[in-house]
């Protein structure tokens, strides 16, 4: 192997100075706003799934929801012919001025078969918008999903109504 192909994992991971220490950890319990209870999002709810690096600096963080959602709805639940977005499974989305984002999500049901493998799909997805540095995905079962929280296209595809 000549030098010049020659690379060290440094050059693959973020500098220390754009990563926070956990000490600095921001509290997003008070930035919950959607119609999904904010007591219940912080008291039942479990991290299971994690991707991305922090943004480099300089880089802009994502400036909306938008990128997000689009990035949402190329996530299928394999058993429904529909995106988890316009399925409901979306709780809520939260973004950080550092570009991290939180997301809240739920299953159709508690023994759904891909529990295990979904949140992580939703987290690697979502890290690939550009402006989104780590994605932390949040299994919630309170709310538990029902069929009134599909969109209008979900219930069209599946003949809902």
């Amino acid at each position: 192997m000549t030098e010049s192909n020659r690379f060290s994992m440094d050059e693959f991971t973020a500098p220390d100075e754009a990563r926070k220490p956990e000490s600095e950890a921001e509290d997003w319990s008070d930035e919950i706003e959607t119609g999904v209870d904010a007591d219940a999002l912080s008291g039942d709810q479990d991290l299971v799934g994690r991707a991305g690096l922090p943004l480099q600096p300089g880089m802009p963080p994502v400036d909306s929801d938008e990128p997000i959602v689009e990035a949402l709805r190329e996530v299928h639940d394999p058993e429904i012919p529909v995106n988890i977005y316009d399925l409901g499974l979306i709780y809520d989305i939260l973004r950080s001025e550092d570009g991290d984002v939180k997301i809240f999500m739920t299953l159709t049901a508690p023994g759904c078969p891909v529990a295990g493998e979904l949140p992580t799909e939703v987290a690697e997805t979502v890290a690939r918008v550009r402006g989104v540095g780590v994605v932390e995905v949040y299994l919630v079962w309170d709310p538990p999903w029902s069929p009134d929280q599909m969109s209008e296209a979900a219930r069209m595809l599946l003949d809902y109504f």
